[in-house]
């Protein structure tokens, strides 16, 4: 009994021995030696800064949702809490409700909206939603369209008074076209990848994957309509089958049990390589245009504080009307304080949690939340920054009605102007200040996505209770 007893307390202790010696998998040591970043439960969190205590000159960026922060609409000392009826979820998405008192909404319209917000069509192994002048108002210059598709779903032949831009978000899908000079098109493409079609280049689209694909399709009107698309099945169910027995050379009955409305998305046969469907007739031609790009495919242009892939004419020659950045931000990265002066930037957030400001001009400014599947506007030369906010990348497109991407920097126009007249209009008074800033913009090299230093500041920074 004693033998048995001195047995289990050795090996007690020598589990205890072992456990002590090896590292615990999800300890924070054992994390930041992995070179993780620790869990939300070992950081310590800065105060919640929907108080009345609360102090922020500096007005740093509160990720409500990442936090689970009931913003309330407080602000540096000024404002209460809600009596009435309350929307949680929908305040941490909207940082203007407690905005600093500089900014001045003036006559700046709503700038964001998301997909999850717009009306779904439901089809057979299909949906779409969009986003237009309807639903965004300052979507002026192009609308978006969400699109997913089964495998062998397909979005039946058709074509459109305005040109088709889209980003693949996953899965894989076939694209058909035949071009001005009757040059049949087919590719099959995958995440990451663009295809353009002009206005009035009939195409179709097919789905691929086993788990589906989606993508999201950008026309270059922001009024466009998905619902005024020219689609084959409905022309045909609109014309005498007279005349379409004339047109095809066949006798009418050949055409009795063609569907009677537009089919517009459904589930079609499995497709075979493209080799094997491509059309064999003699008078069948291969495109001299090429209406697909893989944009992540590109090599990326590397900063501080992410990468930056720029398409347009000049490295996809057949999208005229369209032009696109896909920008990752790491996390307390942001991409620097710039404008575009040559179209209105569409922006669609895939990725992260980032905050935006746009300025307006005439003392104006409006300040947005986006997470994924979020839109945004910023009207062509407002300027503005977006901020990485959560623990995440962020991963985002610009899109432009235009042939070339275009900005300007601030960093680098400040960098690129003379010194005396810099320290004149920001520092008059303040000369240690002034030389400071001078030192830093001195290269004037064009950062896109900027990381602050790893070190922080030499001033304490961010909000703080007052005593």
């Amino acid at each position: 009994m004693r033998l048995s007893t001195a047995v289990t307390v050795l090996g007690a202790a020598l589990i205890s021995d072992f456990a002590a010696a090896v590292p615990v998998q999800d300890s924070p040591r054992q994390r930041l030696l992995d070179g993780k970043p620790l869990p939300a439960k070992y950081r310590k969190d800065p105060p919640d800064p929907y108080r009345p205590g609360y102090r922020d000159p500096n007005d740093g960026a509160v990720d409500s949702i990442g936090r689970k922060l009931d913003p309330l609409p407080y602000r540096n000392g000024d404002g209460t809490s809600v009596l009435g009826p309350w929307n949680r979820e929908r305040a941490r998405q909207n940082p203007d409700l407690v905005r600093p008192p500089s900014t001045d909404h003036g006559n700046m319209p709503n700038l964001r909206w998301s997909f999850v917000d717009s009306h779904v069509r439901i089809e057979e192994g299909g949906w779409t939603r969009q986003t237009t002048v309807r639903e965004l108002p300052a979507s002026i210059e192009l609308a978006g369209v969400n699109m997913r598709l089964d495998e062998g779903v397909i979005r039946e032949l058709h074509w459109h008074k305005e040109a088709e831009w889209a980003y693949v978000l996953d899965g894989r899908v076939r694209v058909t076209a035949l071009d001005y000079e009757g040059g049949t098109f087919i590719d099959d493409l995958s995440k990451g990848d663009l295809w353009y079609f002009p206005a009035g280049v009939p195409h179709s689209l097919q789905g691929l994957s086993p788990n589906g694909t989606e993508f999201l399709l950008i026309f270059d009107d922001g009024h466009f309509s998905e619902e005024s698309t020219f689609i084959l099945t409905d022309w045909l169910a609109h014309t005498p089958k007279s005349v379409i027995s004339k047109n095809f050379h066949l006798p009418p009955e050949i055409f009795a049990h063609i569907p009677p409305s537009e089919r517009y998305i459904f589930q079609g046969s499995q497709p075979g390589s493209i080799s094997d469907e491509f059309p064999k007739g003699k008078h069948v031609k291969t495109s001299k245009y090429n209406f697909t790009h893989r944009m992540l495919s590109q090599p990326p242009k590397n900063t501080t504080g992410g990468q930056v892939r720029i398409t347009d004419s000049r490295n996809f020659p057949i999208s005229k009307t369209v032009a696109a950045a896909h920008l990752t931000i790491a996390p307390g990265a942001l991409r620097e304080m710039h404008w575009h002066p040559n179209a209105d930037e569409w922006s669609f957030f895939i990725r992260g949690r980032a905050r935006v400001t746009v300025f307006g001009a005439e003392g104006s400014a409006r300040t947005f939340d986006y997470q994924p599947g979020d839109v945004g506007i910023v009207p062509k030369n407002m300027g503005h920054f977006v901020e990485n906010i959560g623990d995440d990348e962020v991963e985002m497109l610009e899109i432009f009605r235009a042939d070339e991407f275009r900005d300007f920097s601030l960093f680098q126009w400040l960098g690129e102007t003379p010194r005396r007249m810099v320290a004149d209009t920001l520092f008059k008074g303040d000369k240690e200040a002034g030389e400071r800033f001078l030192k830093e913009i001195g290269d004037a090299g064009k950062d896109e996505i900027t990381l602050p230093p790893k070190g922080g500041y030499d001033e304490a920074e961010g909000g703080e209770d007052e005593l």
